[in-house]
């Protein structure tokens, strides 16, 4: 049996997914990469808590809803392609999210949560991004002037009004079932 992870993560409303599934669907034509993430999946994680028992996480739900009461939603929009991994065979593909106060305040916030209820987590710098797609599919080493040329000027704002804790399906498509929602107050 495959264990069960759990992180929370910006849920991102239906028009961010529908436009960042129109944003993929042409590297998906060209072959770009071997497994593409399914559109539901999107999400940009805030903290990776791994296998939990329901104690703990509990406390990382309590502690993250207390931190967030009376939290705004904000706007967000995207911004580019980007990959991690070797360059000329990235293993990931991702949207990258241009610059938002809110959104690191969020995830300040939900990551401190998280530490206060006793989860060890990843200490890298934070780099907010939408996996869409893994592992480089074509013959020829992958190049950032291929990539770009997929990028867009304007991709819209959209307004991220939720943090979800997800638990983590291996098996299944789409894999990330909602443990638990937290609604940010409306921008109006």
């Amino acid at each position: 049996m495959l264990d069960t992870h759990y992180f929370f993560a910006l849920s991102l409303p239906d028009d961010m997914k529908k436009a960042i599934q129109e944003m993929t669907d042409p590297i998906k034509e060209k072959g770009g990469f071997k497994k593409w993430v399914h559109p539901d999946d999107y999400h940009i994680t805030l903290a990776f808590l791994g296998s939990a028992p329901k104690d703990d996480l509990k406390s990382a739900i309590d502690k993250a809803e207390s931190t967030l009461f009376n939290r705004e939603g904000f706007p967000l929009s995207c911004s580019r392609f980007g990959t991690f991994g070797k360059e000329d065979q990235p293993r990931i593909l991702w949207m990258g999210v241009n610059p938002s106060s809110g959104l690191h305040q969020i995830r300040e916030e939900v990551y401190g949560a998280c530490e206060e209820a006793g989860f060890q987590l990843d200490t890298r710098p934070f780099a907010p991004h939408i996996t869409v797609g893994r592992k480089w599919n074509l013959p020829a080493s992958f190049s950032k002037e291929w990539l770009n040329g997929f990028n867009l000027e304007e991709t819209g704002s959209h307004h991220i009004k939720e943090v979800v804790l997800y638990k983590t399906h291996m098996d299944r498509t789409p894999k990330y079932e909602a443990v638990h929602t937290i609604q940010l107050k409306d921008l109006s």
